[in-house]
């Protein structure tokens, strides 16, 4: 299994390796050399495609997939920079490679403090609260399979696919215990639901915070894709309802109790997302402004939680212990779910803008863009996206299109934002989602057990692109 993952994820790369792409508009644009044809370009595409390689195989190497990828941006950057020096173009490509880490470092500063908030809500067991409660409310398989799926769905708009994924499987798992078939499609589903749910929300994946932030949608534009995404979602988990178990298991009687401030962090983390699109929308500031802003309510209040922790020990002394409960001796530390952030994430985004970056800056991703948007159609070329990133992680796809950056109507710029997002629950191993939940229910959902079902998923994935281009057709009519 583990060899034809490999195979599945390795050979669109190699074929990709041979794509022409462009890259990061710069003011040094006249003095851009064509290297498509030149030893720097091979060289760069060979290093790019090894680097690749080394992350696909993480699950092997346990080489975490961010140190091959910076690598091998240094190694391209360095590359590219020694040429033009050579050449006495001084300046072309520090200008290129800035606008790349200022594009890298918005992002990266933005989804650093969306991280923070989370691992805060974790913290004070927010998620724990909720997993007990689904797990003691007795629902049978079928209720659960749809309850899990849905709230999967809403809940990742607002917190990451992953972080999602991860609570409803614990949910699964607790509940489907030995049940194997019930499990395996309760996972599939989570997946599906989870990708399709960030589909439509700016802050629900790094695809469409990338194309926010870019300015290239407004940001309650992206909302109609709601229905194209549920679309998505709910074709095949109708389908795969009547494969589900019609069992109902004991109830647990576990109890879990949030900290203190645990629903006035939800608050400050809503209104932290109202100040960066405030800042974005009114102030014409970008968005990591307002959510870097929105940091220091968090702070502020941490403070507060520090401050007055000894109403967490009801009476006891601060050095009691209390098993990590409610009233937990250890007092709230803003900069604990800071350090606990996806690092090795952040850091990998990082190697892929500059990979990307400089693999357009040589002029691969402008011949990319003229075969398959200009030679294929924007249509089909979003679509094909989709289907990519359900192989290829989404986030060097996407990055690539808005490097690309070619003439489309806002209708399919959201259409990719859609295909991008959900197309890679076509696959297990097409989103961190389902990566993570081959690990965390490992055995019991499978990369075959997930392929059983592809055709069902695609079938959502056909669906939702048709219902997008009916209920949205206005939007393709103006650029």
């Amino acid at each position: 299994m583990k060899i034809q993952n490999l195979l599945m994820k390795l050979i669109p790369i190699l074929l990709l390796s041979a794509l022409p792409g462009v890259a990061v508009a710069s003011g040094a644009a006249a003095e851009r050399m064509d290297l498509t044809d030149h030893w720097v370009g091979f060289v760069s595409i060979g290093i790019f495609v090894l680097a690749y390689l080394f992350v696909m195989a993480e699950e092997f190497t346990h080489l975490r997939k961010s140190k091959p990828v910076i690598l091998g941006a240094g190694l391209i950057w360095g590359i590219i920079g020694w040429f033009y020096a050579s050449n006495g173009l001084t300046h072309a490509a520090e200008a290129a490679v800035r606008h790349n880490f200022l594009e890298y470092a918005e992002l990266m500063l933005f989804l650093l403090v969306a991280m923070t908030y989370i691992n805060s809500m974790e913290e004070r067991r927010i998620f724990d609260a909720l997993r007990a409660w689904l797990v003691r409310s007795g629902f049978g398989f079928r209720a659960l399979f749809w309850i899990t799926g849905i709230l999967a769905f809403f809940i990742s708009p607002i917190a990451d696919n992953l972080t999602t994924a991860l609570l409803m499987c614990a949910v699964v798992l607790a509940v489907g215990g030995d049940n194997s078939r019930f499990v395996t499609l309760a996972c599939i589903n989570i997946v599906v639901a989870a990708n399709a749910g960030g589909a439509f929300s700016p802050f629900g994946d790094i695809t469409t915070l990338m194309v926010w932030q870019k300015g290239i949608v407004e940001f309650w534009t992206f909302f109609v894709l709601f229905v194209p995404a549920a679309v998505n979602y709910l074709v095949p988990a109708a389908i795969m309802h009547f494969a589900v178990p019609d069992v109902k298991p004991d109830a647990s009687g576990e109890t879990v109790a949030m900290q203190r401030g645990a629903k006035r962090i939800i608050f400050l983390f809503l209104a932290t997302i109202a100040t960066a699109v405030s800042f974005h929308n009114f102030l014409h500031l970008p968005p990591v402004i307002g959510m870097l802003t929105g940091l220091s309510y968090l702070q502020i209040f941490g403070y507060y939680l520090k401050k007055t922790a000894h109403k967490d020990h009801h009476g006891k002394p601060d050095n009691a212990e209390h098993d990590g409960q409610l009233g937990s001796a250890v007092a709230f530390d803003v900069f604990s779910p800071v350090a606990k952030a996806e690092w090795d994430t952040l850091f990998f985004f990082y190697g892929v803008v500059l990979c990307v970056g400089g693999l357009g800056f040589i002029g691969y991703l402008g011949l990319a863009s003229e075969m398959m948007y200009t030679g294929w159609g924007a249509t089909n070329a979003n679509i094909a996206v989709g289907v990519l990133s359900a192989i290829v992680d989404n986030i060097p796809v996407m990055f690539a299109v808005l490097t690309m950056n070619p003439d489309m109507s806002t209708g399919q710029w959201l259409l990719v934002t859609l295909t991008a997002g959900v197309g890679g629950s076509l696959l297990s191993v097409g989103s961190a989602a389902g990566v993570a939940l081959m690990g965390q229910a490992r055995g019991k959902y499978t990369f075959f057990g997930h392929l059983k079902w592809t055709p069902a998923i695609a079938l959502g994935y056909i669906a939702s692109i048709y219902v997008h281009m009916w209920i949205n057709e206005a939007y393709f009519t103006a650029v």
